[in-house]
């Protein structure tokens, strides 16, 4: 399983998920470009004294990104996109182990383009007067449930 961050705009929000991934074993993919300059100073300066411990791969674009992905089959399953433009609560997903879940730009979510591409879009229901729930909450909450489902949490001896 994989978290996918298409074009981020917020090295907050960023080095949060990297974080994450460290913790919980999950490889990670940044889709350039960012809307920040892509450093390791800067992913210390949010807080991200676990970069040492994430593995993560930065493409030049979202063709690179494909391309690569279509490249690794074992390491790179079906895309699921987390957006507010579905209706498919993701709590009623099917998870696979190698599924890779994307996530959208903080401002702009993903272009129409890549909505085409994925194999599903999943949502976190929230009320009426909600526009969207930060993405590195969201992507916690989905990956939770993702590596739930997968038996994907680390095992501590």
């Amino acid at each position: 399983m994989r978290l996918a961050l298409y074009q981020p705009d917020i090295p907050q929000n960023t080095g949060t998920l990297l974080r994450l991934g460290a913790c919980l074993g999950i490889e990670l993919d940044i889709i350039e470009p960012c809307g920040f300059v892509f450093s390791e100073a800067n992913l210390k300066r949010a807080g991200m004294d676990y970069l040492h411990l994430v593995t993560y791969k930065r493409h030049d674009s979202w063709a690179d990104f494909l391309e690569y992905a279509r490249a690794n089959p074992e390491k790179y399953g079906r895309l699921v996109l987390l957006t507010t433009k579905t209706t498919e609560p993701y709590y009623d997903f099917e998870f696979q182990a190698n599924d890779v879940l994307l996530l959208g730009r903080e401002s702009a979510g993903v272009p129409q383009s890549v909505h085409e591409t994925v194999d599903a879009r999943l949502t976190i229901p929230m009320t009426e007067l909600a526009r969207s729930i930060n993405v590195a909450v969201s992507a916690t909450m989905v990956l939770g449930e993702a590596m739930r489902q997968t038996h994907r949490f680390p095992v501590k001896r």
